[in-house]
Parts: structure tokens; C-alpha cells; sequence
């Protein structure tokens, strides 16, 4: 059966191709500019291959949204059998994404409604994936919005990030609450929390995210049953993603946990070697 209510992201966001084949999600892709070659993030230029072409590249990487007209053009193709939209999109905090959103959802002759997450990544996938279950089982929009919320209110995301030199590049930095700009060489550990960055942890060696990671694991163990789901995403940092997730699966052995390389909309920010646990709890 066909959906009257269909969903839609960005892709910032963290799903298995599974996930949006099963869920029939639509996901509309930023726009990636490396030097001077353009990319359309996930059509022609994998996370793999962006982190090889940035390491490479002269200058930071640079994102942009996708154009109101662009996601317009969405809309009104899912709409046109008669049926609703709901977008969901990553924090206005990294991106204006969901501000163009709004906007082409104000054009459209049909009716959509913009959720801002107030996350990414897998974070907003836990929203995405809650929205594209109830979609399926013909839940109300009403309905729809009132579970997104509630996910959204019960779910944590915790990054750390080994250098700062492409925040600080990107400007990204003077966003960070208690952030030090003059030491670069520092590990910092960052909590997006009412979708706003801020640094909770900062020391000079990885042990700093060691601790905090050892930490985190015994407070997700303290949570037991009520641990839904699990993310890890990473920046090139797949061995440091891995070893978190053994110690989460060894206190939480039921739960999921996707480990999967981040967008590049999140990669740029962060550099290489950063990794964030999100999770939500029911």
C-alpha cells in the first residue's frame, strides 16, 4: 500500500540503503565542492571517496544546501498522487538546509510539514526512521510529529574530534561554547545538546577520549533496556569506531548499532579521526 504521507531528509543524514528501500524515504542530496570540482553528495561521490579527495585537497571543502527549487521539484513529484510530505533535516546549527525546506514547503501547493531534528547523522535518522514506520502504518501527522518529538527529546549525540584545524578553518569554531581557538593540538570532546555544540571535555593525548567514550559506555549500560538504538559514524577513524562499539555491545548485547563513515557535510567540519556515539532512549 502506498503511503498518503511520505518522508523525506537530507544526506547528512545516517541510513542503510535498507533502510530507505523498506521505508520508501526520500533523501535529497547536498552539493560538495572540492577545489574546484563539484559533487552531488552520495550520486557521484561516496564518503569514501571524500575522504580521500579531501585529504588531497588545496583548500577545505566546501557544502551548500540543496536549492529551494530543488526540493520543491520533491515535493510536488510526492505530492502529485494526492499525498503529504514530512521533511525532516539536519539542525540549522551546520546547515541552512532546513530553512531552504521551509521555504519551498511555503511554494508548494501541497501540504508539507518541516521538522528541524536538531541533529544529523544517525541522530536524525532515529526521527526519519520513527516518521517512515508510522508512515507506512497510516498513522496521522498529527500522530507523526508527536513521536518525532519525543525521539528527538530522548536521544543524545557525543563527538570527539582529534584536531581542530578544520573547525577553526571552517569557522566552525567561534559556534563551539567553551572552546579554546589558540590550542589546535588539543582532543576535544563535544555534545550537541538543544542544537547547539558544546565542548564537554578537552585534553592534550587520545586517553581523554578513551575516558570519555569508557564513561559514556557505563552510562548507556546504567540505561539498560531503555537504549532503542545506537550510531557510531566516523571520520576515517573506523578502528576507533569499531573498538566503541564492542564496548557498547558488551553491556547492551540486544541493542542495534550501525557503525558506518559520517557525511561529508559533517567530515568537513571535523577532519579525520573524529567519531560520535548517538543514541536514543524509549
Amino acid at each position: 500500500m502506498t503511503s498518503k504521507i511520505k518522508i523525506v531528509t537530507d544526506s547528512s543524514v545516517q541510513l542503510t540503503p535498507a533502510e530507505i528501500e523498506q521505508y520508501q524515504i526520500t533523501v535529497i542530496p547536498l552539493t560538495i565542492v572540492i577545489d574546484d570540482d563539484v559533487y552531488t553528495d552520495g550520486v557521484n561521490l561516496s564518503r569514501q571517496e571524500f575522504m580521500e579527495k579531501m585529504s588531497r585537497s588545496k583548500a577545505l571543502p566546501q557544502t551548500s544546501q540543496p536549492s529551494i527549487g530543488t526540493i520543491l521539484d520533491c515535493y510536488d513529484q510526492l505530492t502529485a498522487d494526492g499525498s503529504e510530505v514530512i521533511s525532516i533535516h539536519m539542525t540549522e546549527t551546520i546547515s541552512g538546509t532546513v530553512n531552504a525546506a521551509r521555504q519551498a514547503a511555503q511554494i508548494s501547493r501541497s501540504t508539507v510539514t518541516v521538522i528541524d531534528s536538531d541533529f544529523t547523522d544517525r541522530a536524525m535518522a532515529f526521527q526519519v526512521l520513527q516518521a517512515a514506520k508510522m508512515a507506512q502504518q497510516g498513522a496521522s501527522r498529527e500522530a507523526i510529529i508527536a513521536a518525532v518529538d519525543q525521539v528527538r527529546d530522548q536521544t543524545e549525540l557525543y563527538m570527539s574530534v582529534t584536531s581542530l584545524t578544520n573547525m577553526v578553518k571552517g569557522g566552525r569554531l567561534s559556534r563551539v561554547s567553551g572552546m579554546l581557538s589558540s590550542l589546535l593540538n588539543i582532543k576535544v570532546i563535544l555534545q550537541l545538546h538543544d542544537a547547539q555544540l558544546e565542548a564537554i571535555s578537552k585534553g592534550r593525548g587520545m586517553k581523554t577520549i578513551q575516558n570519555f567514550y569508557r564513561d559514556l559506555v557505563k552510562k548507556m549500560a546504567n540505561a539498560g533496556a531503555s537504549v532503542k538504538m545506537v550510531g557510531i559514524s566516523h571520520a576515517d577513524a573506523q578502528a576507533l569506531a569499531d573498538q566503541v562499539k564492542e564496548q557498547i555491545q558488551a553491556v547492551l548485547p540486544q541493542v542495534p548499532i550501525l557503525v558506518a563513515p559520517t557525511s561529508p557535510v559533517i567530515a568537513t567540519h571535523t577532519g579525520a579521526g573524529a567519531i560520535a556515539v548517538m543514541f536514543y532512549r524509549g
